[in-house]
């Protein structure tokens, strides 16, 4: 058994992850949306609850928070926006902490939101390294530009989740792989890797198992969005600049009709 262990549940194509290090038995939360489901999965495995981690403010993501800080006493609710429901740990990029034995740092990735945070999980003896991106990065796509810009959303990709270890695993917040796929399917027709995937997530959820995870490996073999500097994609968007590619990529996602 490795120190780190993810358990995931599926509640209308959100996705909340747990945490727990198996050393000490700390265990934290990513976005819960259901506070009932995670109260019953910290009994069933009999854990400690210390802390949620939260993306980002919208509520299929905090809107659990202030429940389970009345059902579990002292516990610590990271985020890097105020309007985070019932935060108590605000934190910025960079910022580090602790569950058990596994470290975390607060990667801030604004675009989506102005105060969105991913989370990158590392351990002594763990397989590979893991980030909980939320509605940053998807499998295959990115979170819309909400309260931010093409910009950001570049340096949030490209240089921050795209300089972490190719074998990271990628745990994201909506089970939007099919689409996404499509969608890089229309950028890229001729990218064998996306078609491949395409039609392994077809098989994930026709068993109704989750897509997820990615790794950063895959998202740089087939999403479109971390492929900005491809000259299949820049011609695709009749851009030279993979800033202005990245723009013209999100507004047309926007609009496309599978």
């Amino acid at each position: 058994m490795t120190p780190f262990q993810e358990k995931e549940q599926c509640q209308n194509l959100h996705l909340s992850r747990k945490i727990i290090d198996e050393e000490t038995q700390e265990a934290a939360i990513v976005d819960p949306v259901d506070p009932e489901a995670v109260t019953a999965a910290v009994q069933q495995n009999d854990v400690k609850l210390t802390k949620i981690l939260t993306t980002h403010h919208h509520w299929d993501h905090s809107g659990g928070n202030a429940k389970l800080s009345k059902s579990f006493a002292d516990l610590m609710i990271y985020g890097g926006d105020d309007r985070v429901e019932a935060i108590n740990r605000k934190i910025v990029h960079n910022d580090t902490f602790n569950i058990g034995n596994l470290s975390v740092k607060c990667l801030a990735t604004p675009c989506h939101t102005r105060g969105h945070i991913c989370y990158y999980v590392t351990g002594e003896g763990q397989n590979s390294p893991s980030v909980f991106t939320g509605d940053t990065l998807f499998a295959g796509g990115c979170g819309k530009f909400f309260e931010g810009t093409a910009d950001q959303m570049y340096k949030a990709l490209i240089e921050i989740l795209g300089s972490l270890p190719e074998a990271t695993k990628v745990y994201c917040g909506h089970e939007y792989t099919i689409n996404n796929l499509k969608f890089g399917l229309h950028v890229e027709p001729e990218n064998v890797a996306i078609q491949q995937k395409l039609d392994q997530v077809h098989i994930q959820r026709a068993n109704n198992l989750p897509t997820m995870p990615s790794t950063i490996k895959d998202e740089k073999l087939t999403n479109p969005f971390m492929r900005v500097h491809e000259l299949s994609v820049m011609k695709h968007t009749q851009q030279n600049d993979p800033i202005q590619t990245m723009s013209y990529l999100r507004r047309e996602k926007d609009n496309f009709k599978v």
